[in-house]
């Protein structure tokens, strides 16, 4: 049975990657191309770059590199998908088009998140089905994606960060404390464990993450707003479709089984 539940999380997993990289081709990679433009170009003293700037540069010129593509999805902050890359007309990843390696990491990165969900129903005992698959789904973004994009919001290339070892600790923190935090407010009932829950959610926020000394970008402002919304839209998307995907294969093969 516990063959089988991975089995089909493996498969929820890899068709919410399809998903995934669909989405972020119709949200996300336009603004990572726009955003692309304006790299390398100091911004001048004193001066912030104009929204006028931002409405003339075109979004289709270019390619958007692995860690780009993937910034919508990854839980840490992507400002530092540029760090230390050099930039290459060829494939990024065993020789293939930027799109096939943004493809083929989508869907492992599915079904890693997939088989997280189904190891974490199996340990505490409440399996993923179609009525709560989207709850499952929710939930799962809120631990991962929303409430570290609290103290980290989705950033795109181009946008100053902290040390990128620093924000990764915070990241896996801010998880795993926010994901047990809300297992004691869902599922559990006794009033000490909903305020311990709150305490867990909380106490990352309260620590705080780590921020860069210099905020200056030549990135407009707005553009970096548009992102933050798009990323956290799209990975919201992703985890209902795989919380959903998960529950219906979970109800119509391993019941009937």
């Amino acid at each position: 049975m516990i063959v089988k539940t991975l089995l089909a999380a493996v498969v929820a997993g890899l068709i919410a990657g399809v998903f995934m990289t669909g989405a972020q081709e119709l949200r996300v990679t336009p603004l990572i191309l726009h955003a692309e433009e304006f790299e390398g170009e100091a911004p001048a003293a004193g001066e912030q770059p104009a929204a006028a700037d931002h409405q003339q540069h075109s979004s289709l010129n270019g390619a958007p590199t692995l860690g780009e593509m993937l910034a919508a999805l990854s839980p840490v902050t992507p400002a530092y998908a540029h760090e230390g890359e050099e930039h290459e007309e060829g494939g990024i990843m065993f020789g293939m088009s930027r799109f096939s390696g943004t493809l083929a990491a989508n869907l492992v990165t599915g079904a890693g998140f997939s088989l997280l969900l189904a190891g974490i129903s199996l340990v505490i005992g409440y399996p993923i089905t179609l009525a709560n698959g989207a709850l499952w789904g929710a939930f799962g973004w809120l631990a991962v994606h929303l409430l570290p994009a609290v103290g980290l919001p989705p950033e795109l290339p181009g946008f100053p960060a902290a040390e990128l070892g620093d924000r990764q600790l915070w990241w896996g923190a801010t998880v795993l404390l926010s994901a047990a935090g809300l297992y004691l407010l869902a599922l559990r009932g006794e009033i000490v464990a909903k305020l311990a829950g709150l305490v867990l959610v909380a106490a990352p926020h309260f620590y705080g993450a780590p921020q860069p000394l210099d905020i200056s970008s030549n990135v407009p402002a707005v553009l970096g707003a548009e992102f933050a919304v798009a990323a956290l839209a799209t990975t919201l998307a992703f985890w209902i479709v795989l919380g959903i995907v998960s529950g219906f294969i979970n109800d119509r093969f391993l019941k009937a089984n």
